[in-house]
Parts: structure tokens; sequence; C-alpha cells
């Protein structure tokens, strides 16, 4: 299983669509659309969901088309970094699995939308690392956190991991430290100004004044089940790191960077997890593990094993999915 998807050809596709379609039938029978997730801090988000609200079945068919191409572009982007190899789609099904674990995922959330952002915003400090003027990248990763915080503002967090990434890269200058700040504080410039000609921007900054007042960590949306899965895929992360034989893991400097990097995402992933009422919806941790078990996957050489585990996580998920529609 593992080997059928280190190609890429149509039946790999063909396969990435059956797939999603699998996952997301519950949803689509069971109505799995809650627009109570607005919130004045995500403009972005309140903005598509008003559009898609005229019909439920049409905010479910937008958010699983987004997941496809966010399953189809986060591929890419590995690719590109070499995290896996060029003709592979081991990335689009790691992608569609992490972020697809429970039925509470299939549906238009926040971080959904912010994800695509998110991803963006990865892959421009991935690419930073051999560009010998990166001024223009840096804008650009600031312009993409911002947009993610507009879809889900807890994303501004990441900001920090960038901090951090940059500082690995060693492009850690005062001056570089402050371009990606111009660019995340430039569309909340815009969009601020649109308020105040509107006359509203006194309520408007109150509800951001709000949102960092009620910041807690908490651990009231965590069940038995969430806390199984969660600690089941940190194992399975860890694992291989102790059987160095069973992998032939890519070691240019290049690479090793990165996979550095997308570690400490997968800390500051864990972090939010405990910033939102629902764990599974603050989901940087699992883009960050898609990117980890992309990376070992497509390393592995001994496969027996490993295929069994794969088609078993697949059956297990589906099983989440499908067992609660006969409950």
């Amino acid at each position: 299983m593992i080997k059928f998807f280190r190609n890429s050809y149509l039946i790999q596709y063909v396969v990435i669509a059956l797939l999603i379609i699998a996952l997301w039938i519950p949803s689509f029978i069971t109505g799995n659309v809650d627009v109570t997730w607005r919130s004045p801090v995500t403009p972005i988000y309140n903005l598509l969901a008003d559009l898609l609200d005229f019909w439920p079945p049409m905010m479910l068919i937008f958010a699983m088309l987004l997941m496809t191409f966010e399953a189809l572009f986060f591929n890419s982007i590995l690719a590109s970094n070499q995290i896996i190899n060029k003709v592979n789609t081991l990335g689009a099904v790691v992608f569609l699995l992490m972020m697809n674990l429970l039925p509470v995922q299939t549906t238009f959330y926040p971080f959904l939308l912010s994800s695509l952002f998110l991803m963006m915003f990865i892959h421009t400090i991935f690419s930073i690392y051999q560009t010998p003027r990166p001024e223009l990248y840096l804008l650009n990763a600031g312009f993409f956190v911002s947009f993610a915080t507009m879809c889900w503002f807890p994303s501004l967090l990441l900001a920090v991991w960038g901090i951090v990434a940059l500082s690995i890269i060693h492009k850690g200058s005062l001056r570089l430290h402050l371009i990606p700040f111009i660019g995340l504080l430039f569309p909340y410039f815009i969009y601020f100004s649109i308020h105040f000609l509107k006359g509203d921007l006194l309520p408007v900054l109150q509800s951001y004044a709000d949102f960092f007042n009620n910041i807690s960590l908490s651990v009231s949306g965590f069940s038995w089940l969430k806390i199984g899965i969660l600690g089941f895929l940190i194992l399975a992360l860890i694992l291989p790191w102790f059987l160095p034989h069973y992998y032939n893991f890519e070691k240019t400097v290049s690479v090793r960077t990165k996979i550095t990097m997308s570690v400490i995402l997968l800390f500051f992933g864990i972090l939010m997890l405990f910033l939102c009422e629902e764990p599974m919806h603050a989901a940087v941790f699992f883009l960050a593990l898609s990117i980890l078990f992309s990376y070992e996957m497509a390393y592995l050489s001994h496969l027996r094993w490993s295929n069994v585990t794969f088609i078993l996580l697949i059956l297990l998920v589906l099983a989440a999915h499908y067992v609660p529609l006969f409950l």
C-alpha cells in the first residue's frame, strides 16, 4: 500500500478521490454543518460562511473540495522541498488521514480555511533556507500569516514559529525579523481602515481585545478517544527514530533543517490543541504530523508491517466516520 502511493499516476489520484468521498459521505448524511464558529476576529471565514450559508450542503461541498485541493497542494509542497520524492502521492494521502481522523473534522470550520494560508506560509519559510535575498519571501510570509489569522485567529502564534525558524536557518537579523511583521500588519491596516470608514472600528477592536482577554489553556474538549488518538499518533511518529535500520532517511542538510523546523512546529501544534474548545479543530498539530509522517513513509525500507499498520489506520479512520451512523 505504501509502495503504491510512492507513485504518481492516474490510478493514485482516483484512489485519493475515492478516499476523500468515503470520508465525507457521513457528513452529507448527517448534515454536519455548524455556523457557530463565526467570530468577529475571523472576517475571511465569516465572509465565505455567509456566502455558502444559503444551502448547507453547498458549505460541505466547498469544504470537501477545499480539503482535496489542500491535500494535493500539501503534496506538491513536500515534493518541491524534497521531503518526499517528486513522483509521489504519499503526502496527499497522509494529509487526508490526519485532517479527517474524526467526523468533527469533516465540515467547514475556520482552521480548514486557515490551513491553506498556513501551508503557503510554511512553504515560504522553507524556501528561504537557500535564498540569498529573502526579503520578498519574508514579506509574503507575513501576508500569509495575516490571512491565516483572518480565518482562524490563533494562527497568530505561528508568527513566533516563523521567528524561531528564521533563527535556525541563520536569517535572524533584526531587519529581516521586521519584514514579516510589515506583511502581517498591512492587511489589518486595510481591514481596520474599512471599519473606520464604516464607523464601527471600536466594536471591532473590542472583539480582538476580548479574544486576548479570554485566552486560556483548557482540557475541556478532550475525550478519552481523542487522548488515545493523539497518544497513538505521537508514539507512531517517534518509534521509527528508534529503528533506524528500517529507514533510509534523506540526509541532506536542507532536508534535515526543514524536518527540524517541522518538529518545532509540532510542539507549537501541541500547545495550540489546548487553545481551542474542539482540539481536533486546532489542527496545526495534524499539519505538522502530516509533514513528519510523509517524510518517514517516503524513506521506509521495510514495508511489510508498515503496510499492515497503514491499512489498519485507514480502516480505523473510516470506522470512526461510519460507526456513529449506526449508533
